[in-house]
This record gives C-alpha cells, sequence and structure tokens, in this order.
C-alpha cells in the first residue's frame, strides 16, 4: 500500500495560517499597527480604502529594517522578538508568532517600503501570493510603508463572506480604537476614503479616552489606581448614571495589550451591583499591569485570551478597587441612609459666631378675644364680612333643613344589588380593563383575552414603521427648539450610514457634524425627550444583530424603533386607549406575536376557568 501522508507545500500551508491569523480587514489591521508599536514608532497612520477590500497602509516613523530583515519578515514563523520557548513567558512585546505578515502576503498582495535611520536607502519588496514578485533599493523615509491591496484576491470563496463595507469598516474602527487606547504616548491618525476619521495626538490615558469617544466622555469617568506586588490596576470607569445598552465601551488590557475575559468582567459588575439601571452595563477602561511569567498569550490566534496563574486574587481586586473609587467620589450610596443632607453644616459657617436665636411673642394675644376689638380698619372690615358669612351659612343651612324634612327621604329604602360598579362604569369595564398595568383583558365569545400591552404596541408600531420605511409615507413633527446630540465617530458613521431609513420614519436632520447631529424633526409617535435614548438603543441592536443586506437592516431599524417607543409595562392606560390598541392589533398582519417571536396575547375559554375551580 503507498504512503498517504505528504507535506503541504509552503504556499498552501500559508493560506491555511492565514484562515487563523486574517479573518477580515480588521485582522490586518491589527497585525500591522501591532508591528509598527513593536518597532517604537511614535506616529503611526493607517489608510482605509472601501473598508480595507480595496487597501490597507500602515506608515509609521520606527526603526525599520535591513534588507536582509525586510525579506525574512515575510516568512512563516520568523520573529525578532523571541529566541527561545523560554522567551514565551517574559514577552512584553505584541506579534512574536511570525506568522503575520507570511499569512497577510499569502493572500493578498503586498509593498513594503523600509528605511533605518543610519542607512542612506532603504528597501522595497513586492509580494503577490507568497511569491516575491521584485526586491530593490528604493528612496524612502525612516521608518516603514506596508500596503496590502486586494485582500483576498485569490480566495474569492473567503471573499464573498466578508460583510458589507459598513460592517467591516466597524470593526476596523474598534481595532484601531483598542490599539489606540493601550498606547496614548503614540500619535495615530486614521482616514477612510479620504476622510480624516480619528486624528489623535500624543497624551495621557484620560485625553485618549476623550479624543476617541467624545468631551462629554470627560464628566463620566470615575479614577481607579491600585498598586499591589500582584497587579498595578489604573484607568476609570463610567458612573453608573451613564451605563447604557450597549457593551461597547468596556475594555481590559493587560500590560497594554487588549483582551476579552468575561471572568474579570464579572467582577466590574459585582461591583456595581445596585448602582445599574434594568440591562444596563458599565463602561471601563482599565490596565493592569502583572508579571509577563504569570500569564500565558498564547492560547489564542488573535491573542485576546489571557490565561492569569491567579485569576481568583485579580477578581477580587478588581472588585474590591472599583466599589473603593465609586464609593471615594461619592458615587456609591452611603451606609446612613437616614441622613438629611439639609443638615450639614456648610464649611463657610466654620469661623461662625454662635448667637441665640430670639423669638418675639405678643403676650397680648387672646384668641377667645372678639374681632371687633381689633382697631385696625382693614382688620374690622375682614371681620365683618366674615360674620356676614357665618350668617349667611346658617341661613342656608336652615333653609337646606327645612327642604330635607319636606323631602322625606328614606336612606335606608334603597335597593341591595350585588354590582361592583354603577351602570354606567359596568358597561365601559365589560369592553376591557387593565390589571397590574401590563396587561389589557377583554371578553370574547369563547371566554377572556388577555393582551400584554408592549407586546401589543410593539407590535403595531413595527408595522407602521417598516411600511413607512419602504413606503417614505412617514409624517414628522417639526421642533421649535433643534435638538443637538453628541455621539462618538463610530456612532456617527452608523447613523450617517442610516440616516435615509431614519428620515423615512419621521426624522428630519438638520446637520450631521464630525461628533453631532441637530434633529430639527421627529416622529409623531414619539417624545423630544426620548430620542437620544431611541439612538443609542438603535446603534447597540445593529451592533449585537450585525445585519447584512439592506432589507434586514430595514428590518432590525423598525424592530428596535418599535421596542424603544412602545408603551412600557406600568403605564396606565384609560379605556378609550385599550380599545384603540385592541383595534390596531388585530388589524395588523401577523397580531399574534412581536417581531421577536414573542407572544402578544392569550385567551381563555370557558373550559380553561372550569378547569380552575374543580
Amino acid at each position: 500500500m503507498s504512503d498517504i501522508i505528504q507535506l503541504l507545500p509552503d504556499h498552501v500551508a500559508n493560506q491555511i495560517a492565514a484562515g487563523e491569523v486574517v479573518q477580515r480587514p480588521a485582522s490586518v489591521v491589527k497585525e500591522l499597527l501591532e508591528n509598527a508599536i513593536d518597532a517604537e514608532s511614535s506616529q503611526i497612520q493607517l489608510i482605509v480604502k472601501e473598508a480595507g477590500k480595496v487597501l490597507l497602509q500602515v506608515i509609521d516613523n520606527g526603526k525599520g529594517m535591513s534588507l536582509t530583515d525586510a525579506r525574512l519578515s515575510f516568512e512563516r514563523h520568523a520573529t525578532s522578538k523571541i529566541k527561545s520557548a523560554e522567551d514565551l513567558f517574559a514577552i512584553n512585546t505584541k506579534g512574536f508568532r511570525g506568522e503575520a505578515l507570511a499569512s497577510i502576503a499569502a493572500v493578498a498582495h503586498v509593498e513594503m517600503r523600509t528605511k533605518q535611520s543610519d542607512s542612506d536607502v532603504g528597501t522595497c519588496i513586492k509580494i503577490e501570493g507568497s511569491q516575491v514578485v521584485s526586491q530593490e533599493p528604493c528612496v524612502t523615509s525612516k521608518g516603514t510603508f506596508l500596503s496590502v491591496k486586494n485582500l483576498f484576491y485569490n480566495i474569492p470563496a473567503r471573499r464573498n463572506f466578508l460583510k458589507s463595507d459598513a460592517v467591516e469598516m466597524r470593526h476596523i474602527i474598534d481595532e484601531f480604537q483598542r490599539v489606540a487606547l493601550a498606547h496614548p504616548q503614540i500619535g495615530f491618525q486614521l482616514t477612510h476614503n479620504d476622510s480624516n476619521l480619528f486624528n489623535l495626538p500624543a497624551s495621557n490615558h484620560r485625553q485618549r479616552i476623550v479624543n476617541i469617544l467624545g468631551a462629554k466622555t470627560n464628566e463620566r469617568l470615575v479614577p481607579v489606581e491600585e498598586d499591589t506586588d500582584v497587579v498595578k490596576i489604573s484607568g476609570f470607569v463610567g458612573k453608573p448614571d451613564y451605563a447604557r445598552r450597549t457593551r461597547g465601551e468596556q475594555f481590559f488590557f493587560v500590560n497594554n495589550r487588549f483582551i476579552k475575559s468575561p471572568y474579570l468582567h464579572h467582577a466590574i459588575v459585582s461591583a456595581f451591583e445596585g448602582l445599574l439601571r434594568d440591562k444596563a452595563h458599565p463602561s471601563y477602561f482599565l490596565y493592569l499591569d502583572v508579571d509577563p511569567k504569570t500569564i500565558d498569550i498564547n492560547i489564542h490566534p488573535t491573542k485576546t485570551e489571557i490565561k492569569f496563574e491567579d485569576e481568583h486574587t485579580l477578581y477580587a481586586m478588581l472588585k474590591s478597587v472599583t466599589k473603593h473609587s465609586l464609593g471615594q467620589f461619592s458615587i456609591a450610596p452611603l451606609l446612613d441612609f437616614d441622613r438629611d443632607a439639609e443638615l450639614d453644616t456648610p464649611y463657610s459657617y466654620k469661623e461662625k459666631h454662635v448667637s441665640i436665636p430670639k423669638i418675639d411673642v405678643d403676650r397680648n394675644f387672646n384668641p377667645f378675644q372678639q374681632q371687633s376689638q381689633v382697631v385696625t380698619p382693614q382688620r374690622a372690615h375682614v371681620t365683618q364680612r366674615s360674620n356676614a358669612s357665618w350668617e349667611a351659612l346658617y341661613v342656608n343651612g336652615k333653609d337646606d333643613a327645612e327642604t330635607l324634612k319636606s323631602q322625606a327621604i328614606e336612606f335606608e329604602s334603597e335597593e341591595v344589588t350585588g354590582d361592583l360598579f354603577e351602570a354606567e362604569t359596568l358597561e365601559h369595564q365589560t369592553t376591557s380593563f387593565q390589571i397590574h398595568r401590563k396587561y389589557i383583558i377583554s371578553t370574547i365569545k369563547s371566554g377572556l383575552l388577555v393582551v400584554n400591552q408592549h407586546h401589543a404596541h410593539t407590535r403595531v408600531l413595527y408595522e407602521e414603521l417598516l411600511k413607512n420605511i419602504t413606503m417614505s409615507s412617514a409624517v414628522s413633527q417639526q421642533l421649535l427648539f433643534p435638538l443637538e446630540l453628541e455621539f462618538t465617530t463610530r456612532e456617527m458613521a452608523l447613523i450617517t450610514e442610516l440616516k435615509e431609513s431614519l428620515e423615512h420614519t419621521g426624522f428630519v436632520f438638520e446637520n450631521i457634524e464630525a461628533e453631532k447631529i441637530t434633529v430639527s424633526g421627529i416622529p409623531t409617535i414619539i417624545n423630544e425627550s426620548e430620542i437620544h435614548q431611541l439612538l443609542q438603543r438603535l446603534i447597540s441592536d445593529l451592533d449585537m444583530e450585525v445585519p447584512d443586506h439592506h432589507f434586514s437592516r430595514n428590518d432590525t431599524l423598525a424592530k428596535s424603533m418599535a421596542k424603544s417607543m412602545a408603551v412600557k409595562s406600568g403605564t396606565v392606560m384609560p379605556i378609550e386607549a385599550q380599545q384603540q390598541l385592541l383595534n390596531q392589533l388585530f388589524a395588523c398582519k401577523e397580531p399574534t406575536v412581536t417581531p421577536d417571536n414573542h407572544k402578544v396575547f392569550v385567551t381563555l375559554n370557558g373550559n380553561d376557568l372550569d378547569n380552575k375551580f374543580i
């Protein structure tokens, strides 16, 4: 029997490795930015065209590479970061696997120009699908210029799996922000389709967070600081009042490397226990410095997961440090819940002389003294009017008594019935009524109809909004004073993309800037105070579902807005509103379930009720 095991060619092995390292354009961005950081760059520029499908360029002013290093950098498992297996447990750099450039060059057209500071000329290498096309000297500035074009050009199947440009660009922005937040001492710049999205100067951690997420973020940050023999913790947590429904602003950095850790995330959530609204998530930007020997960062190809030697200690410390910071800055509630803040003595009273309060008492006042003895002419006039009123009241009362005697009403002779309501009220109550401020009960021929008011209104609004988006028939109400709302650059990109669909629902945008939008018109079925919350929920829903096609995006838009605008559980609904909601519900195409496939109503027939009394 012939042998069947054979060694794979290098180009095939590189493409297999690329499947782990290069999943989408954002993966290339992460690897190239980390290489630029390891090159000790102080300024890094990222240029993107068509969400990285056409072009990705990273330009840095680092130390560059020699002629030999430039060529070897594209070989598999070639790296300058480690030399032995023991070095894996003392890693302080980013890229150490030696697969990044080789994997990228296997699935794209790559051009690299690099020059060291002590060299007169640089080196230019062009590679297409792992094949070196050319390598020659060139004139270039100090540092490295690396261009990646036509990603997955030789693997059409992989290219077909890429999402829309908007989705892929959001992933690129995510990776860019993670790297930029971890290294505030480096200046970063991001350009997409000749539009400058970020221009971040070198700064400290707080300024970098504010530059990325917006100026209003500064007032929401609570500093966290602790230094122990096990770990040094620094960074910021967000105030509970500004917690969002999305988990976008949650960052852990271990030795300046972004990681994902559900275990440590739970520690932060536990520290916020009792301070957050329902379904709200805290924001945090925490930097952990630990001994590299106590962690293993080689357990995942993307290096976003880390194995800690003592996770339980880190968990306890993170929880206690976060609680301490919230309490120190008066974010957490005090233990003395009965304390009255009005009884606190102001600091300005510290040197003030204490004086005994004086009370003036009219010792001649007699409550039984007649009003006529008061000499004030104004008071005499009031007394005369008062006496006249009392006399009129006595006369009217006397007349009423005579009238009552003539009518001879017998109160005990009223007919006693078993009705809990009067006839007029009962006529309305038998139509529909509300219980627990959550369910609407209505009678039908076969028994009872129990409707969840929030689910029912969500279904009604969903079909109405979806119709408005597709047919552009929404009515808008103009605002007397336009609203100015601020969002992050990433959120603004999504809102700009949804601008046309939002206008079909009734929104009118007067102006859209880099981090601010001005709304001059809103849908007629929503309050002005709910606009910012609605747009925030829409952004989080789109992030979670990541719709790709235009139809599914409109569907997600209508679904998210319907859930935000629908009447909430706990809202008292008048009988007229109950009837209107029931009529609108059963006029829908699919009244039985919500857009998320939750039940809208249940029915109880006579047999169901009889079984309850067996």
